[in-house]
């Protein structure tokens, strides 16, 4: 059974979604034939290549809302994300134009890194808070889950990885997904957002179940 799940390293959502997914499919019976494939998807795909803005900033411009609102709302988003281990920064965090990153992503998993990789990227923006419009910091990551630095500065400097980034979110706006972390099985079961685990477990079940029918 494919899983493939659509996200984007800066959406604080996606990795609440991620650790929840994770739940679910560690308790699921038949997680050995589940393969997992991480897709891309931009939620703000505008903003200005080898820019950083910090977080505040950045929502507060988007949303035309008073820093302080914002700050309120992404605290809210903090206290959830710690029920599920994951400690945010968001007071030093910077927002970013993801795309290089999601070719790193691809990079890695043609190397069977996908899953390393995505972890790795949104530990490195959203508890961390490293500033990952700066190359240097794209190659230090990609370092770290094992990938040669020359190959990712090889990425970096060229349009490899691209046309799989572009395909990813074209495809997801084809399954009609507006937002993301964006969860599909077999490409008939769909999970839209960080939902309960139990919600997880019911759509890889009703996967499963169908994949045997």
């Amino acid at each position: 059974m494919q899983v493939e799940i659509w996200s984007d390293i800066v959406c604080p959502w996606c990795y609440i979604g991620k650790r929840r997914f994770e739940k679910a499919l560690a308790e699921f019976a038949h997680a050995d034939e589940v393969e997992v494939t991480w897709r891309s998807f931009q939620l703000d795909p505008g903003f200005a290549k080898g820019e950083g803005v910090p977080v505040y900033d950045a929502l507060s411009k988007k949303m035309g809302a008073p820093r302080e609102q914002v700050r309120a709302m992404t605290e809210q988003v903090k206290q959830v994300a710690a029920e599920e281990g994951l400690e945010y920064d968001f007071a030093s965090g910077v927002m970013v134009n993801t795309f290089d990153a999601h070719r790193l992503v691809h990079l890695a998993q043609s190397k069977g890194l996908g899953d390393a990789a995505h972890e790795a990227f949104m530990d490195a923006q959203l508890v961390r808070a490293e500033d990952l419009s700066d190359p240097e910091a794209l190659v230090k990551v990609a370092v770290e889950i094992g990938l040669a630095e020359a190959e990712a500065r090889e990425v970096l400097a060229g349009d490899a990885f691209t046309a799989e980034v572009n395909a990813d979110i074209d495809t997801a706006r084809q399954l009609g997904a507006t937002g993301v972390p964006f969860f599909v099985m077999d490409r008939a079961f769909g999970v839209s957002g960080a939902q309960p685990v139990e919600v997880f477990t019911s759509a890889l079940e009703k996967a499963h179940q169908a994949a045997r029918a």
